[in-house]
């Protein structure tokens, strides 16, 4: 009798475990999408709320940011678009950590060149703080 409550308490815990993981992911995706529709709408609340304070924020050619930069950025329409999506996600989760790799699709905006069509590689890491998942880095690739 032991041995069987010792394992269904295993196979309700393990259970658990299973069901708490999707979640997480979905959590995540909707952050991703949540930025990504912050970053397209310039809507700094929602950007400062996804980000955390340390962020490094890596653009393809080699710039890297921090939060206050990344964001200026948006509001001031250096960085902005016309159309913004993240196509091919994959989320990786560890603990409290989930990576997270697309393709980021775009039609940037640029003063002087007009639209520009963006096609990178995009790889994110978010953690999970204080109960909700904030951006801690982001490094975008040419492929």
């Amino acid at each position: 009798m032991k041995k069987l409550k010792l394992l269904v308490g295993f196979l309700c815990l393990f259970s658990g475990f299973v069901a708490a993981a999707p979640a997480d992911e979905t959590d995540v995706a909707a952050a991703v999408d949540k930025l990504t529709h912050a970053m397209l709408h310039k809507d700094i609340a929602q950007l400062e709320a996804l980000t955390a304070d340390n962020l490094t924020y890596g653009h393809s050619s080699g710039n890297i940011q921090d939060k206050k930069a990344f964001i200026s950025d948006i509001e001031t329409g250096k960085s902005a678009f016309k159309e913004l999506k993240m196509l091919d996600q994959k989320i990786t989760l560890s603990g409290d950590v989930a990576l997270v790799r697309h393709h980021f699709s775009a039609q940037a905006i640029h003063k002087e060149k007009g639209i520009v069509p963006t096609e990178i590689e995009n790889f994110q890491i978010w953690q999970k703080q204080d109960g909700k998942w904030l951006l801690i880095g982001r490094q975008a690739f040419r492929f």
